[in-house]
């Protein structure tokens, strides 16, 4: 997984996945641009990773904003050969009848409306050049029902369809879209969980444990390389087999 200089593009790169993945990526070869709304995080991340690495600060929910993140990076690194659209919100946790319709419209509009932006703005060079690489991080909310969360499972559910159409779509360009699903993976959102409850998030794993963000991005590294040269429409669960078990 030798990257040899191709511009990836990562979308929630400030922190968590977005972050480890991109370290990654730069690690391999690749010329990474971070897209994030925390400029001061984001300014941090490109610091620590050095002269492959830019940063552009936008929140990928405001179309202006992405349109002008992702113009700046391809003037800054060229083309964009491989984007990994893992921004998203949770969306909070609230019953259906009384969930707020404007929480609804931003949680799809960040997890999967921008998606589509995203991958809408950088298919033309991949197609022109015949070849890219797309992936998006899903959920396991792309996979199962969750009480009380209508608006990130409907998203997520949304963007695991859009990459299987996009990927049917661009097969013929050489373009290929997969869908990374993390499970309970250990980031600043679930390093604020109390020690008890995450022990009980542990429990529901068939490993045990959760998963370390360095896990998903070595997952997440693949699947954009050219090692996966023959794998898309894809969804590729990093979950310590909680998909998988009766236990769910």
């Amino acid at each position: 997984m030798d990257f040899g200089g191709q511009h990836i593009v990562v979308t929630g790169a400030s922190s968590g996945i977005g972050l480890v993945t991109a370290e990654l990526l730069a690690r391999r070869g690749a010329r990474v641009s971070l897209i994030a709304r925390r400029k001061d995080k984001l300014d941090e991340a490109v610091a620590a990773i050095g002269g492959n690495a830019a940063g552009f600060a936008a929140d990928v929910g405001e179309k202006d904003q992405l349109d002008s993140a992702l113009d700046a990076a391809a003037a800054h690194f060229g083309p964009v050969q491989g984007l990994f659209a893992n921004a998203g919100l949770t969306g909070g946790f609230t019953p259906a009848v009384a969930f707020d319709p404007e929480v609804f419209e931003q949680t799809v509009r960040v997890n999967l409306t921008a998606v589509f932006w995203a991958i809408q703005k950088v298919l033309p060079p991949m197609i022109e050049a015949k070849k890219g690489a797309i992936l998006v991080t899903g959920s396991m909310g792309s996979k199962r029902g969750m009480a009380m969360n209508p608006a990130y499972v409907a998203s997520k559910h949304g963007v695991l369809g859009l990459t299987r159409a996009i990927a049917v779509e661009m097969a013929p360009h050489g373009i290929r879209a997969n869908c990374v699903i993390p499970g309970f993976i250990r980031t600043e959102a679930l390093d604020r969980i109390p020690p008890e409850q995450q022990g009980k998030i542990e429990a529901r794993v068939p490993q045990r444990r959760m998963g370390s963000p360095e896990e998903l991005a070595e997952v997440a590294a693949f699947l954009l390389s050219d090692a996966a040269s023959h794998v898309t429409g894809q969804d590729w669960a990093v979950d310590g087999g909680v998909l998988e078990s009766i236990e769910v």
